[in-house]
């Protein structure tokens, strides 16, 4: 799924919300992504990350949730760019991807292999998936490593990624 748009609802709680309002989104053709509901005093808080169809503008999604019965609302719905894809980048000797499960200091570790071995980051690219019981973080780097450190650069990037128990890949640009 490609996340395009942030839905955010704060009203009054009440019996039937949650269905409500995601049946007006299955409605709609909305795709949900990670979505949260949680109570505050008397006060609901529903968030999602989803997809909307290319025929549901968020201005259309925003006017059929103000339509349903929701008490001291405050609705907004936001579109959101798509993670970005990394195909290239000039200058960019490999593209390189690890993914796995999201940690803490992900990028920062993989990202300092880079300091060692003289190799210049040209674009970066991260997203998050929820797959299953696991949030998967992918990170995309296009890098201009010295043709005589490369080997030995992806090589230690390979293990790190592996300790951390990411997926490695390159691409020799």
């Amino acid at each position: 799924m490609k996340a395009n748009t942030r839905i955010t609802i704060s009203c009054t709680d009440r019996v039937g919300l949650v269905s409500d309002i995601s049946g007006l989104l299955f409605d709609i053709g909305a795709n949900l992504g990670p979505t949260s509901f949680g109570l505050d005093g008397n006060t609901a808080k529903f968030e999602t990350s989803c997809e909307l169809p290319d025929d549901c503008p968020p201005s259309e999604c925003a006017a059929g949730l103000a339509e349903l019965s929701l008490e001291n609302a405050d609705i907004s719905v936001e579109a959101i760019a798509a993670a970005p894809e990394l195909v290239g980048a000039p200058g960019a000797t490999h593209l390189i991807e690890c993914s796995g499960i999201d940690q803490p200091g992900l990028i920062a570790r993989l990202s300092e292999i880079f300091i060692e071995y003289n190799a210049n980051i040209v674009r970066m690219a991260a997203s998050a998936t929820d797959e299953k019981d696991a949030r998967i973080y992918t990170t995309r780097f296009a890098v201009a490593i010295p043709a005589e450190r490369a080997s030995n650069c992806l090589a230690t990037l390979a293990n790190t990624a592996g300790s951390m128990r990411l997926l490695f890949k390159f691409d020799e640009l």
